[in-house]
């Protein structure tokens, strides 16, 4: 049996505890949603307030010169970098994991098309996050030479789907509903080995599990920074390119931040010869700032230790509510096995949305995907271990004494 001691011991043993004074985190509040909002680092006010005040209030547009605007997002690619295993230079933070998604896919596409111009299948799994889908979908109509968008049901699957007709496979690293999470490096020289390139979404993997895009041999990367990079709600999105395709690499937002000689101010675009080419338009300053409030804290430790602590939560989890809420009708579909395992934990209910809801109402935040399924993020730099056990000693009076079973937890909201 799992006792709150053993939990309080294992906090106190804990390397990464200390972090967690690094972050504002509301009283009251068990919070496993890091995986779609990370919390708010408590430097990030400070920060949003000199930039609004400061540099913006004071410095107005000398802002671009005197405080590094113009390179804030390839600077804060650079703290990014170590984060995926890139190397500097080689990462932009700039706008959205979508925008950045058809920005890659269009140069992947692009590059297939001169090398193998037969291959017409975008490939992607049936459970990626919806967003991904409809981009690959929006790109293939554009272009109507033909393209068609194949998708995969199971990551067993993929191996005979990716055959000689597949140009481009967009995966995501850590599934976002069940998070099962694909070994990089073999699926690469899988999808190598058939004439494909691969795209890799990283939005719920970056800071939390390690990710080696050029160790891996990826092609190319995406994903956001205000999950378990604790960002900021929508703060800008990374962006990768396999250096060894920059130089074929084409990207077709072509705004002025991506040009070679901005202030040339020619009619005529000419790309950066580096990862700058993938910019597009003027950049969110104040929320592209806040970005380094939380690459920051991931400077003082390394992603072996972040791994290890997410590994030993999500045990903790799957195992205490198997102990505390047996016979509850959760079923797990998160994968046991560690090399299969992100850092969020999902339970499939026939009445999750309304547990959920439940939950949050006892000031446990996590949250809730179609169909039936609810997600636990475990974030290590913040959370405890006897956060864990408190949040499962929630669930289990959530249900045994059937909280959920209330109109105001049924109705629903538009964000779920």
């Amino acid at each position: 049996m799992i006792t709150l001691e053993q939990c309080q011991a294992r906090d106190r043993a804990d390397e990464l505890a200390s972090l967690r004074q690094q972050f504002d985190l509301p009283d009251g509040t068990l919070y496993l949603d890091g995986n779609s909002l990370g919390a708010m680092p408590k430097d990030a006010l400070a920060r949003a307030q000199d930039i609004i005040r400061r540099e913006w209030g004071v410095d107005l547009i000398n802002s671009w010169n005197k405080n590094d605007w113009w390179t804030l997002p390839t600077r804060l690619g650079d703290l990014l970098a170590p984060v995926v295993g890139a190397d500097e230079g080689e990462v932009v933070v700039t706008d959205t994991t979508s925008s950045n998604l058809f920005k890659v896919l269009a140069s992947a596409v692009r590059i297939q098309q001169r090398r193998q111009p037969h291959k017409k299948v975008i490939l992607a799994e049936r459970d990626a996050f919806p967003t991904d889908l409809y981009v690959i979908q929006g790109l293939a109509g554009l272009l109507d030479q033909g393209y068609v968008l194949q998708l995969v049901d199971q990551p067993e699957d993929l191996a005979a789907a990716v055959t000689d007709q597949v140009a481009v496979v967009v995966l995501s690293h850590v599934n976002y509903r069940t998070g099962y999470l694909y070994d990089m490096r073999a699926v690469n020289e899988l999808i190598h080995a058939r004439g494909a390139l691969a795209i890799w979404d990283l939005c719920h993997s970056i800071g939390a599990v390690p990710v080696d895009l050029k160790g891996a041999a990826a092609d190319f990367a995406i994903g956001c920074t205000y999950k378990y990079l604790n960002g900021g709600p929508g703060s800008p999105a990374m962006l990768w390119v396999d250096p060894g395709l920059l130089a074929q690499a084409w990207q077709p937002l072509s705004g002025w931040w991506g040009h070679a000689r901005p202030f040339d101010m020619s009619t005529e675009y000419t790309p950066d010869a580096g990862i700058r080419s993938f910019l597009c338009g003027t950049q969110p300053i104040v929320s592209l700032g806040l970005v380094a409030c939380g690459l920051d804290i991931f400077r003082q430790t390394d992603m072996r230790h972040i791994r290890r602590k997410s590994l030993a939560m999500t045990d903790l989890f799957i195992e205490l509510v198997e102990q505390e809420c047996a016979g509850q009708d959760l079923d797990l579909v998160t994968p046991r096995d560690h090399a299969y395992r992100g850092s969020h934990v999902s339970f499939r209910h026939p009445e999750g949305y309304a547990i959920v809801q439940a939950l949050i109402a006892r000031g446990v935040i996590g949250d809730y995907r179609e169909p039936e399924v609810m997600r636990f993020g475990i974030t290590p730099l913040y959370l405890r271990f006897v956060d864990i056990w408190d949040a499962v000693q929630h669930l289990k009076a959530v249900l045994t004494r059937r909280e959920w079973d209330q109109e105001k937890f049924q109705t629903r909201g538009l964000v779920t």
